[in-house]
């Protein structure tokens, strides 16, 4: 089928907007820490599912002390940090401007493989990311009092974004790392890597959410929510279109066409998520809006298509 690769990659942006959506309703009926909680155990729990149909075993194989660790450290900083940050930032600012800051994520991730992996930083790199920018400020600044430019989002939304988004970017580094130390075995095809490292990184995410959850709010929240119906749904619909369908589809979109096309088109979530944000949660939308979103996928391309 002509453009099959294309096609997979704009459902894979369709999917990851709703992720998205799903995230800020469900951080804001159930909680930060307690949605993250529930979104970590039911990843571990369809990984199991996915490696016993497939290996025999509900556990991943082929990841040495040394892959592990890295994913540990990566589920560290791309979930617990990284999803804390993001999810926060959902509560404050909403999904769409969230989705807006995310991507700077490959700004983030090309500087941490530029310091760990001694990877160049190429011109067209650097214009991708004054890109990227150049369209988050236009969606996020405005004229204030004396024509000053002023921040048009609260203060501690925005940062909590750029964390999200930084995490996001390094934690994507140190998962390549530690996948490039996983040992192929007959019982681990390479399409199933990304999903065992995924496995470590969600272990490592399920005991830094329950620890934060222990430390700042008791277990409490995390038995109401299991006695939310619609709450659990949503969590289990948020783990499903994101670490499941997102990440599925995502790694069969690049066998089918080029990894810098798919990722271009995997970045378009911030435009699709414009008009559900208005229609669920009746953001105001702007030129501003539109125009900076489509100019910082824009700089995205660049990333990858440069």
């Amino acid at each position: 089928m002509t453009y099959i690769g294309e096609l997979i990659s704009i459902g894979v942006a369709f999917s990851w907007t709703a992720t998205a959506l799903l995230s800020e309703f469900g951080s804001k009926r159930l909680g930060n820490l307690t949605l993250n909680v529930l979104r970590m155990a039911l990843a571990l729990l369809f990984s199991g599912v996915l490696f016993m149909i497939v290996t025999g075993s509900p556990l991943p194989a082929g990841a040495s002390w040394e892959a592990g660790g890295w994913m540990l450290l990566s589920g560290l900083v791309g979930y617990v940090i990284g999803d804390f940050c993001l999810f926060q930032c959902y509560i404050i600012i909403g999904s769409r401007f969230g989705q807006l800051f995310m991507t700077m994520a490959p700004l983030a991730a090309a500087l941490m493989a530029w310091v760990t992996l001694g990877q160049q930083m190429t011109l067209m790199s650097i214009v991708a990311m004054l890109v990227t920018l150049f369209g988050i400020s236009i969606s996020v600044l405005g004229r204030g009092e004396h024509h000053k430019v002023s921040l048009k989002l609260p203060l501690n939304g925005v940062l909590f974004a750029v964390g999200a988004a930084m995490c996001q970017g390094v934690g994507l580094v140190l998962s390549k790392i530690g996948m490039d130390h996983y040992e192929m075995t007959a019982d681990m095809p390479s399409w199933l890597v990304p999903f065992s490292a995924n496995f470590y990184r969600c272990v490592a995410g399920i005991i830094g959410f329950s620890l934060l959850m222990y430390v700042r709010q008791g277990m409490d929240p995390l038995r109401e929510a299991l006695h939310d119906r619609k709450g659990l749904t949503v969590a289990t619909a948020t783990t499903i279109f994101g670490p499941f369908v997102g990440v599925g589809f995502s790694l069969m979109a690049v066998q089918y066409t080029g990894a810098g096309i798919a990722s271009t088109l995997m970045a378009t979530t911030p435009i699709i998520i414009i008009l559900p944000s208005y229609w669920l949660f009746k953001e105001q939308i702007t030129w501003r809006a539109v125009v900076g979103a489509v100019v910082s996928v824009v700089g995205v391309s660049l990333f990858f298509l440069g």
